[in-house]
Formats: structure tokens, C-alpha cells, sequence
């Protein structure tokens, strides 16, 4: 049975559990809850297929820009998986299904193109932004690989 999203689940732990808090003091309470907040989003890379193991050109971007930028843009996609729908300043809606994620690293722009289908997002395609405006040929590519893998 699946989760359904922000749902959020309590459980009941054993008489005999004891809790040391960062304070240094110590819990033992029968009933304890733990909230668990769910993404409303999955976040799914596009995979490119062809011969031998596909590769996934979003997360193989991601995993070539320095660690603290990864971070960033990685913060800010989970931040539209648990904030979906949202809006301006982190995300603009392009063209019919896309959507892009807008990633200030500092001195300069991270742009990431996704798609929404149920309660999954799609990463196309990742770039740093070089002009002020989103370049055709970067559209033009998230949208081939959107119609590629769209269910």
C-alpha cells in the first residue's frame, strides 16, 4: 500500500524505550510519535537509451559541478518535490509541460528543465544559464526528451 503524499504516520514504540536528547536528558515514555512528511513529488533523471547501460545527461551534469553548486540545486529540487505546486522565484512554467528550476549559485545561473506526469518529476536537462533568456536549443532538447519517456 502506497503512501499518499504529506501524509504523515505516528507510531507507538515499547515501554522500555529511552531517549538520550541533545541536552543530555533522558526520555522513557510509552507513547512517542514520529512525524514523517512524504514528498509530493518523486524525482525520476531522464534516462537516455541506447546501447548498454543508459545514461542519465541531468545527474551526469549534477555529478560534474563542484560540491557546494550540487547542493544548491539539489536543495532546490527537493524543495519543488515537497513544495509542488509552486511557483516564482524557484520555478517557471516555459512551455505546455515544462518547467524549469532556477538555481542562483552566487556568479552565476543554474537552470534545470523538468516535467510533471502524476506525482513524478521528470529532470530533462540541466545547464548553466549563459543569457538572460532560456535558449531554444535548450527547449528545443528538453522537449524531445520529454516526448521520448512520457508515459
Amino acid at each position: 500500500m502506497g503512501a499518499a503524499p504529506n501524509q504523515r504516520y505516528s507510531c507507538a514504540l515499547p515501554d522500555f524505550a529511552i531517549f538520550t536528547c541533545e541536552n543530555g536528558w533522558r526520555i522513557n515514555q510509552k507513547w512517542f510519535r514520529i512525524w514523517l512528511v512524504l514528498p509530493k513529488l518523486k524525482a525520476a533523471f531522464y534516462a537516455q537509451p541506447g546501447s548498454g547501460a543508459p545514461s542519465q545527461p541531468v545527474r551526469d551534469w549534477l555529478l560534474g559541478l563542484p560540491k557546494p553548486e550540487r547542493v544548491e540545486i539539489g536543495s532546490d529540487i527537493q524543495a519543488v518535490q515537497f513544495g509542488w505546486p509552486m511557483g516564482l522565484p524557484l520555478v517557471r512554467h516555459l512551455q505546455g509541460d515544462l518547467w524549469e528550476i532556477r538555481s542562483n549559485l552566487g556568479n552565476r545561473i543554474a537552470r534545470v528543465i523538468f516535467a510533471v506526469e502524476g506525482d513524478t518529476m521528470y529532470l530533462l536537462h540541466g545547464f548553466i544559464k549563459a543569457t538572460q533568456k532560456t535558449q531554444p536549443a535548450d527547449l528545443a532538447l528538453a522537449q524531445r526528451r520529454w516526448k521520448q519517456i512520457k508515459p
